[in-house]
């Protein structure tokens, strides 16, 4: 186990923070100056981490249009390995807003236009999706987790609706995306990375939207997400 990788992660994710609330400081972000930095950031923790990453499907990707990207969620390091993994789009997330309170790193993910939900109060939750539809309709992509929280068995957890429901209100596609062997570097609850671990990402085809029922929608990607995660990988 690597307390040193998971330092080095931290650093990095410093060298993120600190730009990016001294920038905001100034007036608002150049998206494409932010893309690259959080991209670079990215490729820093996950090569420091020695994460052996496959990515498949790379290619089903649009880069014409905002999407909404939905993945399991395993680990801290699905973000930056989804960075990865992803070709070069403009991508923010949907976060909970506990994450939001610690000092500086929730300066930086407002400035960088991650949208704050609040899980804990239903209908404040809907209502902070109405950020993350601004974004998509300024041709922004949102990564959201339909588990709404990091597995700690590394089996699929119950999707939650309100991603679905932004995909549908915005008339967005819905990329599903299937992440194994995050889980083994970083699980849930744990400090330190477990280096050179293999990590596999399989990106679908776009989902369109339009004209489809909630349910159906939820249990496509579901479906998708049971069919490419790797049970080998994420236990």
């Amino acid at each position: 186990m690597g307390i040193g990788h998971s330092l080095y992660a931290l650093y990095q994710m410093g060298r993120f923070v600190v730009p990016t609330v001294l920038d905001s400081k100034r007036g608002p972000i150049d998206r494409a100056r932010l893309d690259q930095r959080i991209r670079a950031r990215a490729r820093s923790i996950v090569d420091g981490a020695g994460i052996r990453l496959e990515v498949q499907g790379g290619e089903k990707v649009r880069t014409d249009r905002a999407c909404v990207y939905m993945s399991n969620h395993q680990s801290h390091l699905d973000i930056p390995v989804l960075f990865c993994a992803l070709p070069p789009v403009t991508m923010r997330a949907v976060a909970k807003k506990e994450l939001f309170r610690v000092p500086l790193f929730g300066t930086a993910m407002r400035a960088a236009g991650v949208v704050e939900v609040d899980r804990a109060d239903r209908e404040r939750a809907i209502a902070s999706l109405q950020g993350a539809a601004a974004a998509i309709a300024d041709g922004v992509s949102m990564w959201i987790a339909p588990e709404g929280t990091r597995s700690r068995t590394g089996e699929l957890g119950r999707l939650k609706k309100g991603g679905f429901h932004l995909a549908i209100d915005t008339g967005a596609p819905i990329v599903p995306v299937a992440i194994s062997g995050t889980r083994r570097a970083l699980p849930a609850g744990g400090r330190s990375i477990r280096t050179g671990m293999p990590v596999r990402v399989v990106i679908g085809a776009p989902i369109e939207t339009t004209g489809r029922d909630l349910q159906s929608l939820m249990d496509e990607v579901e479906s998708f997400l049971a069919a490419h995660v790797d049970p080998d990988l994420s236990s």
